[in-house]
């Protein structure tokens, strides 16, 4: 963890290059600093994955209305200011990559942020930790 995943109409992909969008998502989160200026995200924990909705309805289905929902999953324990400067640089790169889109049509953007704090069951296996742990 984090786990950055980003759920869109399938229509947004003739407007946007999500393989760079995804990059750059992944590349502001590695460089969050908390208030001791500690790398917020672990580097072989950070993942975006981006995925078009097949199907969707939104709002009255009267225009050419697109969508974009964004969702930061972390681990508990980081400061309510880190919050606000990861979800701000996040939304700041979204609203930069998907500035045509939104010129251009009715676009909704949302970016929620969740915290892990009561999970009853945490599995992991990697091979992707080691690399960035030496």
């Amino acid at each position: 963890m984090p786990h950055l995943v980003l759920l869109y109409t399938h229509d947004l992909e003739q407007h946007a290059d999500f393989p760079r969008l995804t990059r750059a998502l992944a590349d502001t989160m590695l460089a969050q600093r908390d208030e001791n200026d500690k790398q917020v995200f672990p580097t072989g924990g950070t993942r975006v994955l981006a995925y078009p909705a097949q199907h969707s309805a939104v709002a009255d289905g009267q225009g050419d209305y697109g969508f974009l929902y964004a969702n930061l999953r972390m681990a508990a324990g980081r400061s309510a200011a880190v919050h606000k400067a990861v979800g701000d640089a996040l939304l700041k790169v979204l609203d930069e990559h998907l500035a045509p889109v939104l010129e251009s049509r009715p676009v909704g953007i949302t970016l929620q942020i969740d915290e892990s704090p009561g999970q009853v069951y945490d599995g992991k296996h990697s091979s992707l930790h080691p690399l960035f742990n030496k």
